[in-house]
């Protein structure tokens, strides 16, 4: 069987820097895709949001 050559550049896992693997893509192994999932759930990871007046325009205006 021929090998299969990757479209993309494999880079470090963003949990421990290792090279990430594609069963776990972009994590190296499911213990950091674990880890990574506990951070998110845990409120260590934040999405910021832009806060708006009650008729919808920001307060910063």
């Amino acid at each position: 069987m021929a090998e299969v050559i990757p479209l993309r550049k494999r880079k470090p896992c963003p949990i421990c820097k290792r090279v990430s693997t594609q069963e776990f893509h972009p994590f190296c192994s499911k213990r950091c895709a674990d880890e990574d999932l506990n951070h998110w759930l845990g409120g260590k990871y934040a999405i910021p949001v832009a806060e708006t007046d009650e008729d919808g325009s920001d307060s910063a205006t």
